[in-house]
């Protein structure tokens, strides 16, 4: 006859809840690494609710993931265990809330939990969260530890970790490169708006947007998706925004759907030679005109949602 010992059992299975507990702040650590690799699409991920601005989802999307760092370091180092506890919980019911929300508007885009690496859809990523819900109550009753100064190191790990964080991925309205600059030659441009294939799409009647692209440029889909939502949000007509492309149809179509952007009128551009001495080499470039000049032009990191707006508003705004 073998006999169990209980207190030996129980102990076994306390010593199991610190590990686990390790982990669950591993994967915080790790959502947080992985949306740090993939902040720019973070970004947009968090401006395409439209609950902030696009300047103000610059650092929210860092605040969420300074977030997650402090929580997964205070629950691998098992101190301030309750707050550290509440604090993850809360968080995961928060964005359980936003993923319902996505439902109820039928997205099926990737959530960003994991960043681009591993992708999961709002179904998927409310499995994952109740997953680790109930992982959380499993460790409610660990025991935290305490030391005299928990508090200051909380501030001093919350401020490491914005200072990582901004160091690593600096927002776009934070840097010199959301200076105004120039992309175009702007020679050249006005010759081409006289011959095919800009002369067939009228970018000389009214406002429009025109945003130069290779259709196999990672930069450039993701200026089309902030195009795209702006176009959304703000309500200016669908035919104002045009697309002129550097590769062929079947990059087209692949564009569009990688880019989750609406699609706008658009032109294939033969040229390519000629096509980069228009835009001096560089993509994406978007180009604000008006009856035919162009009032602003902008790369991926400085084009800015309230100029696009006032452009569109008729303000007397100076953009």
């Amino acid at each position: 006859m073998v006999r169990i010992d209980q207190n030996t059992n129980s102990t076994h299975k306390s010593n199991r809840l610190p590990i686990l507990k390790i982990i669950l702040g591993l994967v915080f650590v790790v959502s947080a690494v992985l949306k740090i690799a993939d902040m720019d699409k973070f970004e947009i991920y968090v401006f395409s609710y439209h609950f902030f601005s696009l300047n103000a989802s610059f650092l929210v999307a860092r605040a969420v993931i300074i977030l997650e760092l402090v929580l997964g370091v205070g629950l691998m180092s098992n101190c301030l265990h309750k707050l550290m506890w509440w604090g993850s919980v809360l968080m995961l019911l928060g964005y359980t809330g936003l993923l319902v929300y996505a439902l109820a508007l039928g997205r099926t885009d990737n959530c960003h939990c994991f960043g681009d690496i591993l992708q999961f859809n709002p179904w998927q990523s409310i499995i994952k969260n109740v997953v680790l819900l109930v992982l959380f109550v499993l460790v409610y009753r660990v025991s935290g530890c305490r030391f005299k100064h928990d508090l200051l190191a909380l501030l001093g790990t919350a401020l490491a970790c914005g200072i990582v964080v901004f160091t690593l991925s600096p927002p776009d309205n934070f840097t010199s490169s959301y200076r105004p600059s120039y992309y175009l030659n702007h020679g050249l441009f006005k010759e081409a708006l006289q011959q095919p294939p800009l002369d067939t799409i009228h970018l000389k009647d009214g406002k429009k947007v025109v945003g130069i692209f290779s259709t196999g440029c990672e930069y450039c889909m993701m200026t089309a998706r902030k195009l795209s939502l702006m176009q959304q949000f703000y309500g200016f007509p669908e035919e104002d925004v045009l697309y002129v492309f550097m590769g062929s149809e079947e990059g087209v179509d692949r564009f569009f759907q990688e880019s989750e952007s609406t699609i706008y009128p658009y032109t294939i551009y033969e040229d390519a030679v000629s096509l980069l001495k228009i835009n001096n080499g560089m993509f994406p470039v978007v180009v604000l005109m008006d009856n035919g000049e162009v009032v602003k032009e902008y790369g991926f990191r400085n084009m800015r949602e309230e100029e696009v707006k006032a452009f569109f508003e008729n303000t007397n705004e100076p953009l």
